[in-house]
């Protein structure tokens, strides 16, 4: 028991790092903070947007203003051990240094949750973008069974019609989202500063999408829209708000970039925060002109601001966004494909994953291993899960481990408060409370199939881990 949760020293993360092979340190302050509004602003405002307006109504801009709290609460937690602890790993390495062994396994094995499971959700997004305007600006229109995974495909008899079918089977196959999987892959294999550029370009461009759909829309808003404000009451702003959630996972992607940042004890804590501050405003304003432009009722589609543009009679800009959320949610795959590899380095490092996942390309100074797994089974995987499937397991994956950031900032609190903190957590102990609470209230706003998934997957971990416990040798595990 006593092996099971001894903690990894501070000291020794930093020091392994500062000695052993490392990544390349390219990114600033403004670079990470890119890296973060571009994993923030994505699949959640182009997609499931939709799906919480038609919960809450038009007060689903209350619905994200309550989780930019409960995430603005996480985030400093976030702040003040990245900057203490800047080690690629992110949640699996703060868990690891402030509450042991044990837990740091269950939380990197929940991190795939919301890294890889979390990309499934986004890589079919990016499918069902993709498709929409290649169907209406350039004539092309992929077959369904193409473009959806097999569960959909065989389910929907329009589809299963003229599916192929092998052995009595309908055959899907989500193309799109194995190819640009694939396409982003390569970019990560190729270099962070490549990586990091690809991703600039990209964000700039939504964000004048963005701009531009507030600009246009504000003037067609209709104020009885907004009537009745809260046409589900508290309940739907609460149900609103934990779907909300999912729209703010990434500011937390900026930390598994650490051991590739410039002076990561000042630029870590910025850019988490400036990143969560940037998009919380860019989804209110997106809220409130989205449901003034038709009802709420008519946003629970696939892609909700195109939609909304349609119902106000404006086509042309309907299809741009289309085009800007297919740019949009690209740039998210890239950060989430970015942030997987560095948490199974981080891990393989501790000698709880193989030690290929630790290798680091000579030239590149990439995690080739990873990055080329970790695309292998996003690229695949959009096959088999349903996207509610798996936007459901992110949601509730991602709140665990913002409950375990928080409980590592009191307990290293407690046992090291000599340690030295480039940033510390304002209005401790009372943050990191709140943290702990607001995530738990969202978590229990999901239905109750997440916490079967939830728990069946963490039964699946405990038990990956209790093999690798025996088959490691003598001597890997961590000194107290």
């Amino acid at each position: 028991m006593r092996d099971l949760f001894r903690r990894k020293p501070v000291t020794q993360a930093v020091s392994e790092v500062e000695t052993g092979t490392t990544l390349r340190r390219t990114l600033g302050a403004t670079q990470l903070t890119v890296l973060g509004v571009g994993a923030i602003v994505g699949a959640g405002i182009f997609s499931s947007i939709g799906e919480q307006a038609a919960a809450a109504g038009p007060g689903v801009t209350l619905s994200y203003v309550l989780t930019a709290l409960a995430c603005g609460f996480a985030a400093l937690c976030y702040a003040e051990i990245a900057a203490m602890v800047p080690v690629a790993g992110s949640a699996y390495t703060y868990a690891y240094v402030a509450l042991g062994e044990l837990i740091a396994w269950i939380i990197g094995w929940d991190l795939i949750i919301e890294y890889a499971i979390g990309n499934i959700y986004v890589a079919q997004s990016w499918s069902a973008y993709f498709g929409n305007f290649a169907r209406e600006a350039l004539g092309l229109d992929f077959p369904a069974w193409m473009s959806t995974d097999f569960q959909t495909a065989a389910s929907t008899p329009a589809i299963a019609a003229v599916a192929p079918k092998l052995g009595g089977f309908v055959i899907g196959f989500n193309l799109p989202a194995a190819l640009i999987v694939t396409a982003l892959t390569v970019v990560l294999v190729l270099g962070i500063r490549e990586s990091a550029r690809f991703n600039a370009v990209m964000v700039a461009l939504k964000l004048v999408l963005i701009a531009g759909f507030v600009a246009v829309g504000a003037f067609f808003i209709k104020p009885a829209n907004y009537r009745p404000y809260l046409p589900h009451g508290v309940h739907g702003v609460w149900k609103g708000a934990a779907l909300a959630f999912f729209s703010y996972i990434g500011f937390d992607a900026v930390s598994t970039a650490a051991e590739e940042t410039r002076d990561p004890q000042r630029s870590l804590p910025r850019a988490m925060i400036a990143s969560l501050a940037i998009c919380a405003v860019i989804y209110v304003a997106v809220a409130v002109v989205m449901t003034g432009l038709c009802s709420p009722s008519d946003l629970a589609t696939g892609d909700p601001l195109a939609r909304a543009l349609q119902l106000a009679g404006l086509g042309r800009a309907a299809t741009a966004m289309s085009l800007g959320a297919v740019v949009a949610v690209t740039a998210v795959l890239l950060v989430f494909q970015l942030g997987q590899p560095r948490i199974l380095l981080a891990m393989a490092r501790d000698g709880l994953l193989p030690r290929p996942f630790a290798r680091v390309h000579g030239r590149r100074r990439t995690p080739v291993f990873g990055t080329v797994v970790t695309g292998t089974f996003v690229a695949l995987a959009p096959t088999f899960l349903t996207p509610a499937q798996a936007l459901e397991l992110t949601s509730i994956g991602t709140l665990f481990a913002f409950i375990v950031v928080a409980g590592g900032v009191i307990a290293l609190r407690i046992r090291e408060p000599d340690r030295p903190r480039p940033f510390r957590c304002p209005g401790y102990p009372l943050t990191p409370a709140l943290a702990i609470l607001s995530c738990l209230t969202l978590m229990f706003g999901l239905p109750a199939a997440n916490w079967w998934r939830f728990g069946i997957w963490l039964l699946v971990g405990l038990s990956i881990y209790a093999v690798r416990r025996r088959a490691r040798r003598p001597g890997t595990a961590v000194g107290p």
